[in-house]
């Protein structure tokens, strides 16, 4: 089975009409011109090969922007400063700084604006939920899928704490707020991906001590739980990353610090970057730890870090490797991140290159099956 991240890059008249609506204007056709964004990106998923498909996020800003929709007790802090990666950010600062003027942020339709919480924190986004969740449910008819999912935010990535009285009250808090978004997917018939780059972040951290590291992880991964009560394992995938699409990457968390926390998260399905030249090499990781049963890791073989199309051979060989060490029955063909996790005019993977990439992870999948069910 094949599948991706999620964000994949919004057409340039509606990235146009998306930052109108930013800047409080009431762009006409809006609404419409979504519903056709997510139609086409869900025929063009079905086209090259991918079998568990998304709306591609095309209705969502950002990221982070989106937060902003669906949650309230929060306040935009433009003043502050969010600093980016750091540890990476100070070993490569002329390298950095070129990146996020004309990769990461330069194109964005809207600046990354820190949030802070400063009320109770409540949902509110019940519109724009349901708006999403039936655009995806007509973009799906006709479409051949064998499912779908839809990504949302992990309690760990909304913002910071001016109002709650500790940080672990004010994860439980968002938890429980974002708990209404994570159901309501579910109840829709499709799976729930819950976006969590920030359970890695914690473990690259030069402000943290290793007991500092591990007490947050576990906080992070109880929220989740808490979050996810009463719904079915099978139904949730969990999705971590390291946030950087190209770049030195030297500062990154290994996966063997991540591991035992990711699978202690409540979810059928883990997705984990292993295609980018800083983690490959991390499959051997399988050969030690021991998968849950009834889990199934959903591995990147693809990676949003390069415009070069794998080729469908290395693919397979990617896949094979995982599947011999935790069961042939147990692996996904996914990708290592998404392709456009903020609305912009400049994605670094170029959106032709990201469909040839789907057709060689097609490519790649079928070969991987013919040799493990030869």
């Amino acid at each position: 089975m094949t599948t991706h991240v999620g964000s994949l890059a919004r057409p340039r008249d509606l990235l146009d009409q998306m930052k109108e609506k930013l800047a409080g204007k009431a762009p006409g056709g809006y609404d419409e011109r979504v519903r056709r964004a997510v139609a086409e990106c869900v025929r063009k998923q079905s086209e090259t090969g991918i079998d568990i498909v998304t709306d591609g996020e095309q209705s969502k800003p950002g990221f982070f922007l989106y937060v902003r929709e669906r949650l309230e007790g929060f306040e935009r802090r433009p003043q502050m400063k969010r600093p980016f990666f750091p540890a990476e950010v100070n070993a490569f600062p002329e390298y950095y700084a070129e990146y996020f003027k004309q990769a990461m942020i330069g194109g964005a339709i809207a600046p990354v604006v820190p949030l802070v919480c400063v009320g109770p924190v409540k949902y509110r986004g019940e519109q724009a939920l349901k708006r999403d969740i039936d655009n995806l449910k007509a973009a799906l008819k006709g479409a051949r899928h064998h499912a779908a999912f839809m990504p949302a935010v992990a309690p760990s990535g909304v913002g910071s704490n001016e109002y709650y009285r500790s940080e672990e009250e004010f994860l439980h808090a968002v938890g429980a707020a974002l708990r209404t978004e994570y159901q309501a997917i579910v109840d829709a018939g499709f799976l729930l991906q819950v976006d969590d780059p920030f359970l890695t972040d914690i473990f690259a951290d030069p402000a943290l001590d290793a007991r500092q590291r591990r007490a947050r992880a576990a906080m992070y991964v109880e929220a989740i739980n808490r979050s996810l009560r009463g719904i079915p394992a099978e139904k949730v995938r969990f999705h971590t990353c390291y946030g950087i699409n190209e770049g030195p990457r030297i500062n990154e968390a290994a996966l063997s610090d991540v591991v035992g926390y990711m699978l202690k998260v409540n979810a059928g399905a883990y997705s984990f970057e292993a295609a980018n030249p800083r983690h490959e090499h991390e499959y051997h990781l399988w050969e030690k730890v021991k998968l849950p049963e009834g889990k199934k890791l959903v591995p990147g073989v693809i990676t949003h870090a390069s415009n070069i199309v794998e080729h469908p051979e290395l693919i397979a060989e990617r896949l094979v490797r995982f599947a011999k060490l935790v069961g042939r029955d147990n692996v996904i063909a996914g990708a290592d991140c998404g392709f456009s996790s903020q609305a912009t005019y400049h994605t670094e993977v170029h959106p032709s290159v990201v469909w040839a990439k789907f057709a060689a992870l097609r490519d790649g999948a079928r070969l991987a099956s013919k040799q493990l069910w030869s």
